[in-house]
């Protein structure tokens, strides 16, 4: 039986936050506002997220948190990476987690967000209920050189 994704769904809330003197980031909300908490965190760097990130959890059972990260998708300023490093996304996660008054969530991300994922749940493994990593792509040498000079 071939796997599909949840039927596509709009956001209930989105919102912009200022996290430091140059960047905004945006985010948004949708699914059950009472149900367990998730954040999809994109790939990239320099990606964003399509609606289609959404459509991964049972809208019933989950409130799905989507952000876009430094520089990316609609966070200000554009493709700005000044003041943009792992450290800064990962504070800017838990100035979401804080803001939004979640203990505690699961993690799911796909390429440089299941590098990112695991950054976060390293810095901070009692806000994290689980992580689903998927694409794998650590960005060490070896894989950037395979990504920009033998995939082509």
């Amino acid at each position: 039986m071939p796997k599909t994704l949840f039927p596509a769904i709009e956001p209930y809330r989105s919102d912009i936050i200022k996290v430091d003197d140059l960047h905004t980031i945006y985010y948004e909300q949708s699914g059950n506002p009472q149900g367990i908490p998730v954040l999809f965190v994109h790939g990239g760097p320099g990606a964003s997220q399509t609606g289609a990130a959404r459509q991964f959890f049972d809208p019933k059972v989950y409130r799905i948190i989507v952000f876009h990260q430094r520089g990316c998708g609609k966070s200000r300023p554009c493709a700005e990476i000044k003041q943009n490093t792992t450290q800064l996304i990962i504070s800017d996660m838990e100035k979401i987690r804080a803001g939004l008054n979640i203990e505690q969530w699961h993690l799911f991300g796909g390429s440089w967000g299941s590098t990112l994922s695991l950054a976060y749940a390293e810095e901070h493994p009692e806000r994290c209920l689980s992580l689903v990593l998927r694409g794998i792509f650590l960005c060490r040498p070896k894989e950037i050189k395979w990504f920009y000079e033998e995939s082509y």
